[in-house]
């Protein structure tokens, strides 16, 4: 007798010919990786995010390709700010960039009112806007080195380092 999932009138309950026709196991769950548009959206979302950070004067802005090492995010863009108010700014400018023009919506922030480490969560994309000291610290580079640094200049992107 194969284990059935309880009867469900809530959206999403599966109707009992589906349920007969596959078994059911409680550990298989839909894959989080968050790939639905695939990885060349995911690359234009980390560029812009990438030139508003390079436009509003964000040091050392790198674009990490992490696509091989995570499957719930693609890209990591890294930069650095030298003040409360400019990591605000960025992450703004970011946030207003990303939706407006490329109709992506943030999932989620961190961090803002501390501003030490801004982190801003697009789904396959996540930035990191760090102040001097605490980007130093934690060493996300090293972290993810197994991640491929993209050059800005492969992005259409001049560093303004």
């Amino acid at each position: 007798m194969s284990e059935q999932p309880p009867e469900n009138t809530s959206a999403g309950a599966t109707n009992a010919s589906s349920r007969s026709a596959k078994k059911f196991n409680p550990m298989e769950q839909p894959s989080r990786a968050i790939r639905p548009h695939g990885i060349e959206d995911a690359r234009k979302l980390a560029t812009e995010a990438a030139r508003v950070a390079i436009e509003n004067n964000g040091q050392n802005v790198l674009v990490l390709d992490v696509s091989g090492q995570s499957a719930e995010f693609d890209f990591f863009v890294i930069s650095t700010g030298t003040s409360r108010r400019q990591l605000h700014a960025i992450s703004e400018q970011i946030d207003d960039a990303l939706e407006k023009g490329l109709g992506d919506y943030r999932m989620g922030i961190e961090g803002y009112q501390e501003s030490s480490w801004i982190v801003l969560d697009y789904g396959s994309l996540v930035v990191h806007l760090f102040d001097e000291e605490t980007r130093e610290y934690y060493d996300l580079e090293s972290l993810w080195a197994d991640g491929k640094r993209i050059p800005l200049e492969d992005l259409g992107l001049t560093p303004n380092d």
